[in-house]
């Protein structure tokens, strides 16, 4: 009989999403979804998702639905950075390289063609592995900081401390 601990452990690095893969064919028959190493999308021209998953390289995700983004602020010498509201306010912080580019063959990419269409599914941190074999010309997230707050004073000062470049 296996420990918990240990058959959980098993269980988290065979974790598909963790290994940078999707579970199944990447391309089902008939199926609306197609991604790269650092996010997922639908293929469809007017397909929408409703929400949009975070995925963490210590192997937890976060939802938010897309009714709740806001603002979107893109500089490619910092990031982008997702505003979304609901009771609270959360701010995502993806840093990586080449965000604005488009995915090889697919005509779409992480913010105009991906994000503001509400086209993008998951986004991930991705190891420096993946990084590697992505190369220089394709998107790669480096990390997603998601922070939430209750006050525009907590945001301002997080954002003067982490990304000043955002402050307007």
């Amino acid at each position: 009989m296996l420990d918990s601990h240990t058959s959980h452990q098993n269980r988290l690095k065979a974790n598909p999403h963790l290994a940078g893969k999707i579970a199944g064919d990447p391309n089902p028959p008939g199926g609306g979804e197609e991604a790269c190493a650092a996010f997922g999308f639908l293929r469809g021209i007017r397909d929408r998702a409703d929400a949009i998953e975070f995925r963490l390289t210590s192997g937890n995700s976060i939802w938010f639905p897309y009714n709740w983004l806001g603002t979107m602020k893109f500089n490619p010498s910092v990031g982008l950075l997702l505003k979304f509201s609901s009771d609270l306010v959360y701010l995502v912080l993806i840093r990586g390289s080449n965000l604005h580019c488009s995915v090889e063959d697919s005509g779409i990419d992480l913010i105009r063609a991906g994000l503001q269409r509400h086209r993008v599914t998951w986004v991930r941190e991705m190891n420096e592995e993946d990084i590697r074999q992505t190369g220089e010309k394709g998107p790669t997230i480096d990390s997603i900081d998601i922070v939430e707050f209750e006050s525009q004073n907590d945001l301002r000062d997080w954002l003067t401390q982490n990304a000043p470049t955002f402050l307007s």
